[in-house]
């Protein structure tokens, strides 16, 4: 075969290929059977063998994925990716179209209702319809490039399909995800093999996507639902989200199965009511109903705020229940020694997955709820990882149901339990002010604990949350390895984790070799750790990651804070007496003591970072933030990160001596609190370019140095 009849057969196959991916995959229409499929495929590969220029970026060959990448890079949208505003409000559905109208004074306006597909938002950039950056939502203005992960989306075109309308520049949004019966199968698998279930679909598809190795997320099947558009440039765009639906078809994407056309509120809401019957016989899990304006036109003179469009709205359900028996009542041993009992369920389909086990929080909550084993009971899962149980149906006793008498001894050891004692190796729930750690203290007296340190549930979790991310950030250091390292008595407390052997740890069952040295790797990186993640990763009851970086930023090293009495960490900025106490108390003891010891002996970092940053001079040097709420893309750890790097510093409560409060939704006390004694209040894109003028600003004056 010559080069110019391979090229022509090549482009042949990928054309008929292409064709063969969008019935399968979008339109659900498949005319030729696997094998033939498979036939071509093969025959596209083998001329890209004989002749390899002709696996080009646009080629169908070219969705398997590269190599692994070592880090995602920053991409930058062409034009900003919004977040709606929600509401689980019908009344506040009428005062948004009525707030729209009054911006649009004398237009007839109609809306689009859209199914909210649970997933992870992503921004598809198309240059002369070839697909050439996808990246994830990120700030709204710049994310991750995860182009690679996204050319294993097969109802991902690579190519657009041909049309006097296509656009030489196309921005297409949409929503990643998991289908839901491959998510049932995926995870079935994962406990076959003694790994830990995804939580949920939306959890699984974004955990994918966000994996370094494209291989990978190409065997996780995901899909692709899209609904709008950012940047285009060229051809001509609809003028409606009517019109925008169909073309996005007709350029070979998948948009939502089912949209509603309404001319007024009533409308809205009849469309919404109906959504929520049907959304269970989506392949994809829904949390809500999108309200949008139709007109393209109307929604740039409508505008926006400075992160939401005031065209849309997203209309969220009520949280999912579901009801089942109640077989058994158990307790499970926390680090800290706390006694949770956790209802053991009737398996029962709830948001997406199959529901076993609800935690009943503590002895008080059952005697609230009256639940007895053997109860009927409404479940519901609110964007809890474990569902809780909100309700007992008492009229359907039989009266055979049973109560329930909280233990008297760990179930786990044997030993004594108390009400509110903490034992002298135990973690804290983590608080981050004085206030929230008297809080702390009223919940304790309502929990019982184990009084017994060496408890091995308690070791368990020690050791789970010294290699947590949020902590040490040791990879393969879960729950299924601390549970075999205190079982087979290799670790007994986190210092031992340093003496670790690669045989010692291959050894345990479903290691192997190649796990034993990534999780020995993973420690071996985490002794160049900052100061303050160590002091986190103790597990000092009431020292969260906030109060570990605040104490850090006074002390130079460990050996320094803990030499500090209770009066000198009391002056520490949101620590107070009730956590200096508790610092003190905890080194105080000598296993404590002994086991910092040993750490520093192990060589990991004793030295804090932040005092030296906290001491030089940066653009946020002496302004305080307090962080609230739920920010549309930033974590509060990424925040928190970038104030801290800027030499600004993040406290957990709200006072005179609070410069800047960054709110998100549902922002609560501290908002209210912010506004009385006038602290200058930020919303997440304000902030994000404060952000950047203040790391301009740093780098001009490092650079000018």
């Amino acid at each position: 075969m010559t080069h110019a009849q391979a090229r022509a057969r090549h482009a042949e196959l990928a054309e008929e290929i292409r064709r063969h991916d969008h019935l399968y995959y979008v339109a659900a229409r498949p005319v030729v059977t696997d094998r033939e499929y498979d036939r071509l495929y093969r025959e596209l590969l083998d001329l890209e063998r004989a002749f390899p220029e002709l696996a080009t970026a646009g080629s169908p060959s070219q969705r398997v994925g590269g190599q692994p990448l070592s880090e995602f890079k920053p991409s930058q949208h062409l034009a900003p990716m919004m977040s709606l505003d929600n509401t689980y409000s019908q009344e506040e559905v009428r005062e948004f179209v009525a707030r729209v109208q009054k911006l649009l004074p004398g237009e007839t306006l109609d809306w689009v209702v859209e199914p909210k597909v649970d997933g992870l938002a992503v921004n598809l950039r198309y240059e002369d319809g070839l697909f050439t950056v996808g990246a994830t939502r990120g700030d709204g203005t710049t994310g991750d490039d995860i182009t690679a992960n996204l050319r294993t989306l097969r109802s991902i075109p690579l190519r657009l399909a041909r049309g006097p309308h296509r656009p030489a520049v196309l921005e297409v949004r949409g929503e990643v995800y998991l289908n839901k019966e491959v998510f049932r199968r995926i995870n079935e698998e994962r406990v076959s093999a003694g790994e830990e279930p995804f939580a949920n679909p939306r959890n699984a598809a974004a955990g994918s996507l966000k994996q370094l190795d494209p291989s990978i997320v190409a065997k996780r099947r995901l899909d692709i639902v899209l609904y709008g558009t950012g940047r285009t440039e060229g051809g001509h765009p609809p003028a409606t989200q009517v019109e925008l639906l169909g073309w996005l078809q007709e350029l070979g994407f998948r948009a939502p199965e089912k949209h509603w056309h309404c001319r007024g509120v009533e409308d809205l809401l009849a469309a919404i009511t109906e959504l929520d019957g049907l959304r269970d016989q989506f392949a994809y899990e829904t949390d809500g109903a999108v309200i949008k304006l139709n007109s393209i036109l109307l929604r740039e003179r409508a505008g926006a705020t400075a992160k939401a469009p005031r065209w849309g709205m997203a209309y969220k359900y009520a949280p999912d229940q579901a009801e089942t028996r109640l077989n058994a009542i158990t307790i499970q041993v926390g680090r800290t020694g706390k006694l949770t009992p956790v209802a053991e369920l009737e398996p029962v389909a709830l948001a997406g997955s199959t529901v076993k086990r609800a935690t009943l929080h503590n002895e008080d909550q059952i005697g609230r709820l009256d639940v007895r084993v053997g109860d009927r009971v409404i479940i519901q899962k609110a964007g809890e990882i474990i569902p809780e149980v909100v309700r007992v149906v008492t009229e359907r006793r039989q009266g055979d149901e049973k109560l329930f008498h909280f233990p008297k001894a760990c179930p786990e050891c044997g030993s004594a339990v108390a009400k509110g004692a903490v034992a002298a190796g135990a973690g804290g729930a983590g608080a981050t002010t004085t206030k929230e750690a008297g809080a702390d203290a009223e919940q304790e007296a309502a929990d019982w604990r184990c009084v017994n340190p060496d408890c091995p549930a308690q070791v368990r979790g020690r050791i789970e949350h010294w290699c947590s991310r949020g902590a040490m950030d040791i990879e393969g250091g879960g729950e299924v390895l601390a549970t075999q390292l205190v079982q087979s008595g290799l670790a007994h407390d986190v210092a031992d984790l340093y003496r670790l052997t690669e045989a010692e740890v291959a050894g345990l069952e479903r290691m192997g070799e190649k796990s034993a040295r990534n999780f020995l790797a993973g420690l071996a990186a985490s002794k160049s750790r900052d100061a303050w993640r160590l002091l986190f990763g103790l597990g000092i009851f009431h020292v969260g990651s906030g109060v570990a970086k605040a104490v850090m930023r006074r002390f130079a090293t460990l050996e320094d804070l803990f030499g500090a009495s209770v009066d000198q960490l009391s002056e520490v900025d949101d620590v107070g007496g009730v956590i200096a106490q508790s610092i003190v108390q905890w080194h105080g003891d000598s296993r404590n003591s002994s086991l910092v010891k040993r750490l520093h002996q192990a060589g990991l970092n004793f030295k804090s970072s932040l005092f030296a940053a906290g001491s030089a001079v940066g653009p946020f040097a002496g302004q305080t933030f307090v962080l609230t709420g739920t920010l549309p893309s930033l974590t509060r750890e990424a925040a928190s990160a970038r104030i801290e790097a800027l030499g600004g510093k993040v406290s957990g409560s709200v006072s005179k001596k609070t410069h800047f409060l960054l709110a998100g939704a549902e922002a609560g006390s501290k908002l209210e609190k912010a506004q009385k004694l006038g602290v200058t209040i930020l919303e997440e894109p304000a902030f994000l370019q404060m952000c950047t003028k203040a790391e301009v600003e740093r780098d001009a004056a490092a650079g000018g140095a």
